[in-house]
């Protein structure tokens, strides 16, 4: 009982590191404003990690490669100790490639997940409030997912679908491709 209570607080609570490394990552790519109180927010809360990586990883192709091995590091803290916690042996010279790909598909669900609620984000706040900085920040992240689908799907009504085309997609990504990914990963122990 105690460990399965452990391993809900670790969970919860490096998800959302993991979380945060990604969406600044993830925002940085998308060449969205971090002058928002969300991105003020994601680089006072991961510089700890992300300026001292800096000096081992440097940016490269304009990217911030540090944010997004701090995201798998994080991903790979929470995959040993979910191993640990739940009992199994670690053997690390044989395991250490089955918990680093494992950590890596965890991060890619992650990151399908993060854009499948930002895109909720981003709808729901073009109905209610499409002039709030939110609503900026949230499009200028899923927009270049749902610039595509827009070309093929018509609008109805008004009423622009592509947020549901891309939520749908994301699921059915985190279905198939994610989920035979994570299977193929737990069966390398």
């Amino acid at each position: 009982m105690l460990n399965q209570a452990l391993l809900f607080l670790l969970n919860t609570l490096l998800t959302l590191v993991a979380a945060a490394f990604l969406l600044r990552f993830q925002m940085q790519l998308m060449r969205a404003p971090f002058r928002s109180p969300v991105g003020q927010f994601l680089l006072a809360a991961t510089d700890f990690a992300v300026k001292p990586l800096r000096r081992i990883i440097p940016g490269a192709l304009g990217l911030d490669w540090a944010s997004l091995v701090a995201a798998w590091i994080t991903q790979l803290v929470l995959v040993t100790a979910t191993f640990l916690l739940l009992g199994h042996v670690i053997s690390f010279p044989a395991s250490i490639g089955g918990i680093a790909f494992l950590s890596l598909v965890k991060l890619l669900g992650l990151g399908v997940n993060l854009l499948i609620w930002i895109t909720i984000i981003s709808a729901i706040l073009s109905w209610v409030q499409p002039y709030h900085w939110m609503n900026a920040l949230a499009g200028s992240l899923v927009r270049p997912f749902m610039r595509p689908l827009q070309r093929f799907i018509p609008t109805m009504g008004g009423v622009d679908l592509s947020p549901l085309a891309l939520i749908l997609i994301g699921q059915l990504i985190l279905m198939l491709p994610v989920a035979w990914l994570e299977q193929m990963a737990l069966s390398l122990f």
